[in-house]
């Protein structure tokens, strides 16, 4: 069921826009989950459409929400140990220091609602806008401020510069995102970022 929200209508029209430009320098297709392997931060707001994705799992099929948790307490089992944050909250921590650290953390821990079976997401539909928009290229600043476009290592292999270029993901959508982050903060008092692992780890579980 797709997911009444504006910023999603806006990045997956986007993105439908760029594959069709991409053609077939995009290979993402079910079943194809490098993507998914290596934890990385979310917004709270990606981690409450997660967790009404879960909800709604719980409802019309127990079975896989039932594993979606189990993958979630496997995980966290191996996450908390060398969670750079705060573990009560599951608020990764913002200073240098962590950064550092987040670098080498947890490259190898596959995200917990993927389904390692058959390599799909079982919350495909309420997934983060990181895992909606990877693929397309994408604008991003190096260290030494220079500008360039991003894309998934398995895309755009044969691709010229241009036809790179060509294809580029809407450049607004990471503002607007930011834009849309940051009302949702505000509005339930939040900061940071957190991991998929914390957000979907049941609340009525004790944790440190």
């Amino acid at each position: 069921m797709p997911l009444h929200d504006p910023l999603i209508q806006i990045v997956d029209t986007a993105v439908a826009d760029a594959y069709l430009r991409g053609g077939a320098h995009l290979v993402c297709h079910p079943g194809c989950s490098q993507c998914c392997i290596g934890v990385f931060p979310i917004a709270h707001e990606d981690a409450a459409r997660l967790r009404e994705g879960l909800t709604l799992l719980e409802q019309t099929d127990p079975e896989r929400s039932a594993r979606i948790h189990e993958r979630v307490k496997d995980s966290l089992t191996r996450l908390d140990p060398w969670f750079p944050g705060d573990l009560a909250t599951g608020i990764l921590n913002e200073d240098h220091e962590a950064a550092i650290l987040f670098e080498e953390f947890a490259n190898d821990e596959p995200c917990p609602v993927l389904d390692l079976t058959t390599g799909t997401c079982d919350l495909y539909q309420h997934r983060p806008i990181l895992c909606r928009t990877f693929g397309p290229p994408m604008r991003s600043e190096g260290d030494n401020g220079e500008v360039n476009l991003a894309t998934c290592e398995l895309c755009f292999i044969h691709a010229t510069t241009e036809e790179i270029a060509a294809c580029e993901l809407d450049p607004t959508i990471p503002d607007q995102q930011k834009s849309s982050n940051t009302t949702f903060n505000t509005t339930h008092h939040l900061h940071g970022e957190t991991l998929i692992a914390y957000a979907l780890r049941d609340p009525s579980q004790p944790h440190p």
